[in-house]
């Protein structure tokens, strides 16, 4: 009697992992059409109700302000620091912005310049945004960007390795990573436009969690589909699914072409909806970004304002 196939992401011809066995407590039969049906849903459902000046203010402290240009250099990096101390001594009604992201490489600069107040240091690391290099080269970069004064991490999982099943490469090295930040929290982004499926999205999310993110991240913004709706619902679904099974919480990171107000309304609806205000509230929804700040800002006070 042969066994019947399913999609749990198994060999059986050898024995599970701890990951593998750590999968095997959540449902991963997900249908691509059947996500985009409940995202649809709960947007007609919802969004309209977070429009409001409350949510946007909100919205403002979830932000990363991201500059991960070929043409970055120590100079803009600093330039753009200094944005956000003004920002902060200008506008001291509204929330700080969550964090500056930023190469490793100018770690230093922001965390030495950076004057306001609950604004963390966040660096790409671990190889961004491909993750194709040497896994000491990884663990080096990380613990190079802390040194230098990163109070997050952002890494990108090894994509090839999920796609060829090799599950243990890829959590050993987001562990390696994570042992590296030094107690630091660590995003790791899923590259979500390369995973081919609602289910290869879901079973990424719950590799990176066990493996060792305490957020898991859409994408680099390097390749298209960057963020989408339905890839954030499916890991807010893992999240929520993840604190059921262990009372743990993660964060999420919807990135990678989210650059308008409307963007940034789906997104919160979603994990407000999925995983509840207090994600929110304790700081574990986040939005990278480079062109939506200035954006939320102006429609807040009402005017036309650059302030990045």
């Amino acid at each position: 009697m042969t066994t019947p196939h399913h999609d749990c992401g198994c060999d059986h011809n050898h024995p599970q992992s701890k990951y593998e066995q750590a999968l095997s407590h959540y449902d991963l039969h997900l249908h691509d059409e059947q996500v985009a049906e409940a995202v649809r849903r709960l947007l007609d459902e919802h969004k309209a109700e977070y429009d409001t000046d409350e949510v946007k203010r909100q919205l403002i402290g979830t932000l990363e302000l991201t500059s991960l240009k070929v043409t970055d250099s120590a100079e803009s990096i600093l330039a753009l620091t200094e944005r956000v101390n003004d920002f902060a001594d200008a506008h001291p009604d509204l929330p700080h912005l969550a964090t500056i992201c930023v190469y490793p490489n100018f770690a230093q600069i922001v965390s030495q310049s950076l004057q306001a107040d609950g604004v963390e240091v966040a660096c790409v690391a671990g190889g961004f945004p491909s993750s194709q290099t040497f896994a000491e080269i990884k663990t080096a970069e990380t613990a190079l960007a802390v040194h230098d004064g990163a109070t997050e991490i952002d890494c990108v999982m090894s994509v090839g390795a999920y796609l060829s099943g090799d599950y243990e490469t890829l959590c050993d090295e987001i562990a390696e990573i994570k042992a590296a930040c030094a107690d630091r929290p660590l995003k790791v982004i899923l590259e979500t436009g390369a995973l081919p499926s609602a289910m290869d999205i879901k079973r990424a999310s719950l590799l990176a969690i066990y493996a060792g993110a305490d957020f898991i991240k859409t994408s680099t913004g390097k390749i298209e589909p960057a963020a989408t709706p339905e890839a954030a619902y499916v890991m807010c679904t893992a999240i929520k699914e993840y604190f059921a099974e262990t009372g743990t919480k993660i964060g999420f990171k919807a990135a990678g072409g989210v650059s308008t107000v409307d963007d940034a309304l789906t997104y919160y609806t979603i994990v407000r909806e999925v995983l509840g205000e207090s994600w929110i509230k304790e700081g574990l929804f986040r939005i990278g970004t480079s062109r939506l700040a200035n954006l939320l800002v102006s429609d807040v006070l009402g005017e036309p304002v650059k302030p990045f």
